[in-house]
């Protein structure tokens, strides 16, 4: 059509610029460069899952290639085998931060779990006993995905490259690191080597992130502290074929000629489908816990299996289905190793000062077995809780940088410990004979699936529980002000230190479906999340002072767009239009105020009385900081100077 006059700002570029992640405010001076020396705000040595993660989150939070140095030992990505498996709470992170599409899409839905067990019938040799949820608690997505690895960090990196121009200098193999506080601003000096080249950095931190032999952690001089036992296991990748009936299942088989775990994995290029096999090598186990010496024999016996020494055992233990690769070379992977359970004493090494300076995360700082899936999971999420605390420190965001960051080694070490015990519990009843139901002596079916489903919360995810902090406060100054009612923690009641469930809700501004973690983006920002309740169109209500205090008194003093404040409503005694609720509704959470009960009763969710209501301030990891009564602004301000400088 005809245009007779056009007028169009600058500002109209902002409408087809790539839709980056907006930077985090810095309130500290960006960094500058020196003609000396290199220098550096972040250095993150290792390129692994737990390295991506991390190098992503600070790229998007605002860091630029002359703040962050991001390099690896390896030439490449990784191409085969180790992890394959992502949680359900995994996948929500990798969703909120727009990268799940290609996962769900082409990774294989692990749904269910098949046991088998020695059958009484002894022709049969093994039956199934059972089929069960793999995902038994509420989950955004409940089902597991298995994907390669390498895919996995193929995604990551293909999202760092839109905001790093550099990205990760592979083949640079880390030679040394020490704490030098000749320069008190940037105390950590790192000595790399590529292409037969020497350099020499120095940064304000530097984190560790190279896997279960991290240099880092060595030259650190940070111990691992657990056991190795004697149960050899293998793995192995590879195209089958066979008519054992459940081969699409993840499956725990207990076969009198030894255990295998069988997980499921996607689509090749050819057409196929991988299989992947965890098999227990019989003759090769002892019950005595190594140590000295023993580490040594317990190495050798691992370097006598043999790929076809491995699959044989599998073939025994499927016994009377058969089982072999579709055709030669059909085996993608395989390796034998060794049952451990070990965690580092500490995640972060301090300077004089008492400055959290060099950080160890994923392997580096703790090693379990892999027929959990918890070892890629747990790695990023590790990343995941300090990457927003590495840059609220940095940027200045934070009254306190140092016990902001003392919080990643409180909580993640937790959770590495939680994992060490459950794993070597699962472990050893997975490496253990099972018994008969005649009453033999050994393992039951039943205990076996009862250490799986009591353990179903830790591992996928969704059941992880930061302990008490400066940014987990469960303090009440009375305890019938507790504004939340019941003891499901597992079901999304709002608890701090659990992650935000998520809930299905309609927009009021527009009649949009939506899940609510969609507005809880990882973009390194808090958010108040407040459920008004059923006096909210009252104009003296306590609903309409929290969201008029809320909006006029707390959320100008800190540092702009650094909050974010999402609002539910439950069900009202008539409609209502902006004009009925307080105006810092509309300016600050238009397109986020929610009908809180016409898709799924959120209130019965999250354990909210409709009629008192209540508020929570969710960390930019969506754990849950804290919660206070409806009119209790106080406490929800004072939760945020603890946590956020003010301005």
């Amino acid at each position: 059509m005809p245009v007779f006059t056009e007028y169009a700002t600058k500002s109209r570029e902002l409408r087809v610029l790539p839709s980056f992640a907006p930077p985090l405010p810095r309130v500290t001076p960006a960094l500058m460069r020196d003609e000396q020396i290199e220098k550096y705000e972040v250095v993150i040595v290792g390129a692994g899952p737990a390295g991506m993660m991390l190098g992503l989150l600070l790229s998007r939070y605002g860091l630029s290639d002359d703040s962050l140095l991001f390099v690896d030992a390896k030439p490449s990505l990784l191409t085969s085998g180790q992890a394959d498996g992502i949680q359900p709470r995994t996948l929500e992170v990798f969703k909120s931060l727009g990268l799940v599409d290609e996962l769900v899409h082409d990774g294989c839905h692990m749904e269910e779990v098949a046991f088998w067990n020695p059958s009484s019938n002894k022709d049969e040799v093994i039956e199934r006993t059972s089929i069960v949820r793999d995902i038994a608690v509420p989950a955004r997505y409940n089902f597991e995905v298995t994907i390669h690895q390498g895919r996995i960090e193929r995604i990551l990196e293909t999202d760092l490259l839109r905001y790093s121009k550099r990205g990760v200098q592979r083949d640079t193999k880390l030679l040394d690191v020490k704490i030098d506080e000749s320069d008190p601003e940037f105390p950590v000096v790192a000595e790399f080597e590529a292409n037969g080249q020497r350099r020499t950095v120095r940064t304000k931190h530097l984190v560790g992130a190279d896997g279960a032999h991290s240099v880092v952690r060595r030259q650190m001089g940070l111990k691992m502290v657990g056991e190795s036992t004697d149960h050899i296991w293998g793995v192995m990748d590879l195209v089958v074929d066979t008519d054992f009936p459940d081969i699409r299942r993840r499956c725990a088989i207990h076969s009198p000629a030894g255990s295998v775990m069988v997980i499921p994995r996607e689509r090749i290029a050819t057409g196929d489908y991988l299989t992947r096999l965890y098999v227990q090598v019989p003759e090769l186990e002892t019950e005595e816990t190594l140590n000295g010496s023993n580490k040594e024999q317990a190495k050798e016996r691992r370097g006598k299996v043999t790929m076809d020494r491995l699959f044989q055992h599998a073939v025994d233990a499927f016994k009377p289905y058969y089982i072999q690769p579709k055709k030669d070379g059909d085996v993608d992977w395989w390796a034998a190793y060794q049952i451990g359970q070990r965690v580092a004493e500490r995640f972060a090494v301090k300077d004089s000062k008492g400055v959290n300076r060099v950080f160890i995360a994923g392997d580096a700082c703790h090693t379990h077995s892999p027929k959990a899936g918890q070892g890629m999971n747990v790695s990023m999420m590790d990343s995941y809780n300090l990457a927003w605390k590495l840059i609220y420190s940095i940027y200045g965001l934070t009254p306190n940088p140092g016990a902001l960051l003392d919080t990643y080694h409180s909580e993640r070490h937790t959770i590495a410990q939680q994992l060490i015990d459950f794993d070597r519990t699962f472990s050893s009843m997975f490496s253990g004979q099972m018994g008969s139901e005649d009453g033999n002596q050994g393992l039951t079916h039943e205990e076996f699936q009862t250490v799986f489903s009591t353990g179903n919360g830790f591992t996928s995810g969704c059941g992880i529980e930061y302990p008490e902090s400066p940014l987990v406060n469960r303090t009440l100054e009375k305890e019938v002000n507790d504004p939340i009612h019941g003891t499901d923690r597992l079901s999304g009641m709002l608890y701090p230190g659990r992650r935000l469930l998520n809930v299905q809700v309609k927009r009021h501004a527009d009649g949009n479906r939506r899940d609510l973690q969609d507005d809880f983006l990882s973009t390194g920002r808090f958010r108040i999340l407040c459920l008004t309740s059923t006096d909210l169109l009252g104009p003296q209500s306590i609903s309409h002072q929290t969201l008029t205090a809320l909006g006029s008194s707390i959320l100008p003093r800190f540092p702009p767009s650094i909050i974010e404040q999402i609002v539910l409503h439950p069900r009202l005694s008539r409609d209502f239009t902006w004009r009925d609720v307080p105006h810092e509704l509309k300016q600050y959470s238009e397109m986020q105020f929610y009908n809180g009960y016409e898709k799924e009763d959120v209130y019965r969710v999250y354990g909210v009385d409709p009629e008192k209501g209540a508020v929570a301030v969710v960390r930019p990891d969506g754990y849950i900081g804290v919660v206070a009564e409806l009119g209790d602004v106080k406490r929800v301000e004072r939760y945020l100077e603890e946590c956020l400088r003010t301005v």
